[in-house]
């Protein structure tokens, strides 16, 4: 299996527990990993025998624009919705970093991930 990668997504979103954070939001990051067989459209260089990214963006800025308390309940939906809209896909990693998150230290970001394989 290959995989196509989208790295560093940055997207300005409003998830978080504290009422603060929908109100303000803060910047995100999002990396995607999709694995698949990419040799027929290596020979074909047909768009349609491979997985667009361009859906994979939209999946991205669609599930970030809801609303959730957790990163982890946005990995889990960004990871769904893959699936559901690109059949071809045998697994996906999905990463969600919060970007400065509001806690009492200095960190640049915290970080989920989930990785699911599909039979």
């Amino acid at each position: 299996m290959q995989k196509i990668k989208l790295k560093n997504i940055k997207i300005y979103a409003f998830h978080g527990c504290l009422e603060e954070e929908a109100k303000i939001g803060s910047f995100y990051i999002v990396n995607v990993k999709i694995w698949l067989n990419l040799e027929k459209p290596g020979r074909s260089d047909n768009l349609q025998d491979t997985v667009n990214y361009g859906i994979i963006t939209q999946i991205v800025k669609d599930q970030m624009a809801i609303r959730s308390h957790l990163l982890e309940h946005v990995a889990y939906r960004i990871i769904k919705e893959i699936k559901t809209q690109c059949k071809k896909i045998t697994a996906v990693k999905v990463s969600v970093a919060k970007v400065n998150p509001p806690v009492n230290a200095n960190i640049d970001q915290v970080k989920v991930t989930f990785k699911k394989k599909f039979y």
